[in-house]
């Protein structure tokens, strides 16, 4: 029974692949980040989490616990990843500095909102900078290239199948891509279809 649930509804045992908490994004990136979560963070508080299995209870700013780790080719050293995409802290700076809804307004980086809205406004516009990937991802997702990309990215997440730590989730992750993008082109279509009759009502 487990395993016929596992194959026809992984999110009710990868609660990584929760629905995102912003609305914005196409539905090719959207399932993409929900698919990364799956591997780095799929836990019932992604947001949440830290490296190793831990949780910060606040999200005011990214934690920047480095924590030690036990198992595998970095063993020995601490890591700072922390949220749905276990970012450490320097890439974390980086890339609030380029794609943080805040940064606009100026003042300091490392003082800017770690909450989920942001974590997931900052991956999705990191995602879409063609420049930084060398590629526009969306186009190679919409053509079904999930392994060239879920490749391209392993040297940023590296559970995602070919970086150096794989994990249980590794193999499976083309296969979950391909049904959290089903759910993410229905709510698309909804979402047009819901447009459609609101302009149908306007005055």
């Amino acid at each position: 029974m487990v395993l016929l649930v596992w194959w026809t509804r992984p999110a009710w045992l990868l609660p990584g692949t929760q629905p995102l908490v912003t609305q914005q994004g196409d539905p090719y990136l959207r399932a993409l980040m929900r698919t990364i979560s799956a591997s780095e963070a799929n836990v019932l508080r992604p947001y949440h989490v830290l490296h190793g299995g831990g949780f910060t209870d606040t999200l005011q700013v990214h934690p920047n616990r480095c924590v030690g780790i036990r198992t595998g080719p970095n063993r020995g050293n601490c890591s700072t990843a922390a949220g749905r995409y276990q970012l450490l802290y320097s890439t974390w700076l980086e890339l609030a500095q380029r794609y943080h809804p805040q940064i606009k307004d100026g003042g300091d980086v490392a003082t800017m909102g770690f909450d989920p809205l942001f974590q997931d406004a900052v991956v999705l516009a990191w995602l879409a900078d063609r420049k930084v990937w060398g590629m526009d991802i969306s186009r190679q997702l919409q053509q079904g290239r999930v392994r060239p990309v879920l490749r391209r990215l392993s040297g940023t997440w590296t559970s995602l199948g070919y970086g150096i730590e794989d994990n249980i989730m590794s193999a499976e992750l083309p296969r979950i891509y391909q049904q959290l993008l089903a759910t993410e082109l229905e709510r698309a279509r909804k979402k047009v279809d819901l447009l459609g009759d609101d302009k149908q009502q306007s005055p």
